[in-house]
């Protein structure tokens, strides 16, 4: 597990550095990896298709990123630090728009054929111009490439249209799986029924409701990896998921724990479990539906925001669920989210609920809206969907409103919003990295975002966001931010609830992970090694281990 590096609140960081394991003595020789052995973990839903680009949840990256590879990854040991993939090397001309890069010798697909430039380039063109009928989640986030070259079969070049702060994060990116061109070419919906990457594990199989299985490629191109034998991905959620991590049937939940499951975990395990947190780059985001009645009036929107007491949410759910941090588009304690002075400003994040709430039922009055029933889609994912239901249903119940929610499985939850079959629903903003050009994904207009489950079309969010994406200076970036923030906040077509905090709790045995802010990071296993059973008893109840 990740060592205590200085997080962003006091108290997440005192927490932290108590529950992390003992390091070793200074001198004392860290253990090697070791070969073998089959890593079994839980996750928490099922993947609702096989693609990568067209996927957004945890569900999907855990259990099918160890079949792939990327251009660029982060460095989980020291994020976010990136370093290379698929790339051996890569340089970016000074005016920051040419990022060429130089592949590895000898990358194998599992299929035996050799990976080149051309697969990299069919790949991302995928994601620029995704063909009719493909699903490109993060287009937005590529708007910036305007060409992509293969002068010879290890190189790729990009030319960009203009230098977007973000790209180079932009291709370390989890979700970027490169595809075989070939089968691009005969089918370009092949990734979304079909398993054939580069990473360090082959596809086994998907058994739909109960499990999902890997096996170790022996020509993978990293020389000695993967350490594991396989994995096995287990569909499983709550209470399961802990009888599960105390009785040694699996090894890892890699997603998060709650606190008091944490606690139970700790006092069931001892040292044979280890436990590592810090603030997440995630939130639960409550999305409006534009194209319906009377959610498209802004004012309609903004007073159901106003209703919700965030600071009071922070203080009751956070023993319970993950959802802790009170904050606006921007991770709270970021260089560029905004100040809690500031932020309590804005609509929706007054300390003074009474008068929030007041005004919410004066703008409802103004609209000519009483009586209101909202059709609430949400997650049947336990923690946080549930609570978070509940605590905004019984705020809304307070300015007159009433709900009938409904829970879906991960595949009919994705229908619903990308189809819009919801009055208001429940998603989540977040990705792998604190930046932007990423977090404002989902506020930006439809046309250009499909994440953007509002349906909503604002030109000025639009101009501001490419605004702060080609600016390089921080501080006049953050001012940018700044100004988009305050106008997605008036008009609310997406709002945030909480953002969360991360908590692992996994067996000691596992060995080679470390956690990171982002939970769709370090999912390959192609450093992950298990300790043998044998050591982890011996050590049990002794921290000298």
């Amino acid at each position: 597990m990740q060592r205590c590096r200085g997080a962003v609140f006091a108290a997440a960081v005192f927490l932290a550095c108590a529950l992390a394991p003992v390091r070793a003595a200074e001198g004392d020789a860290a253990p090697s990896p070791r070969h073998g052995g089959t890593l079994v973990f839980a996750v928490e839903a099922e993947p609702a298709n096989y693609d990568c680009h067209a996927n957004v949840s945890f569900a999907f990256l855990h259990p099918v990123a160890p079949h792939y590879s990327t251009l660029l990854k982060f460095d989980a040991a020291d994020y976010p630090a990136i370093k290379g993939d698929l790339a051996e090397s890569w340089s970016v001309s000074p005016d920051g728009r040419v990022y060429t890069f130089k592949l590895r010798p000898g990358v194998l697909f599992h299929d035996g054929s050799k990976l080149t430039a051309a697969d990299i380039k069919a790949s991302y063109a995928r994601i620029v111009h995704p063909p009719e009928g493909v699903f490109s989640a993060r287009q937005a986030s590529y708007a910036a490439i305007e060409g992509i070259d293969t002068p010879d079969p290890r190189t790729v070049v990009f030319r960009l249209a203009w230098p977007e702060a973000a790209m180079l994060a932009n291709f370390a990116s989890p979700w970027n799986c490169i595809y075989s061109a070939a089968k691009l070419a005969e089918d370009p919906q092949y990734p979304k029924t079909h398993i054939l990457g580069t990473g360090p594990f082959t596809f086994v199989e998907h058994v739909k409701g109960d499990h999902w299985t890997g096996k170790r490629f022996p020509g993978y191109f990293m020389p000695g990896k993967p350490y594991l034998d396989g994995y096995v991905a287990k569909f499983m959620s709550g209470e399961k998921v802990i009888a599960a991590l105390e009785s040694g049937d699996i090894q890892a939940q890699f997603r998060s724990v709650t606190p008091s499951e944490r606690d139970r975990l700790v006092k069931a395990l001892g040292s044979r479990v280890e436990v590592a947190e810090q603030p997440w780059l995630i939130n639960l985001l409550l999305v409006f539906n534009t194209k319906r009645p009377p959610f498209d009036d802004a004012r309609v929107r903004r007073a159901l925001s106003l209703a919700i007491d965030r600071w009071d949410a922070a203080e009751r759910l956070s023993a319970t669920t993950y959802m802790k941090f009170v904050g606006g588009v921007m991770r709270p304690g970021f260089s560029m989210a905004t100040p809690e002075a500031e932020l309590t400003q804005l609509p929706g994040f007054s300390r003074d609920i009474a008068a929030a709430r007041a005004e919410a039922r004066r703008l409802l009055a103004a609209a000519g809206v009483s009586h209101l029933k909202i059709a609430l889609v949400n997650r049947d994912v336990p923690i946080p969907y549930g609570p978070g239901a509940d605590y905004v249903t019984a705020a809304w119940r307070d300015i007159g409103v009433t709900v009938e929610e409904k829970r879906l499985n991960t595949k009919d939850w994705e229908a619903a919003l990308k189809s819009g079959a919801f009055d208001a629903a429940f998603d989540f903003a977040g990705d792998y990295f604190d930046d932007p050009t990423l977090q404002l994904a989902k506020y930006i207009s439809r046309d250009l975002s499909p994440v953007n489950y509002s349906g909503a079309t604002d030109r000025m969010l639009d101009s501001l966001f490419v605004g702060q994406a080609v600016t390089s200076d921080p501080r006049q970036r953050a001012r940018i931010v700044r100004a988009f923030e305050q106008r997605a906040f008036e008009q609310s077509y997406a709002v945030p609830v909480l953002w969360w905090n991360r908590i692992i709790a996994n067996s000691s045995r596992l060995k080679g992970w470390s956690i990171t802010p982002s939970h769709y990071l370090n999912q390959d296993l192609a450093d992950v090694w298990l300790e043998p059973a044998s050591v982890s008893s011996a050590c049990a109840g002794d921290r000298r281990c």
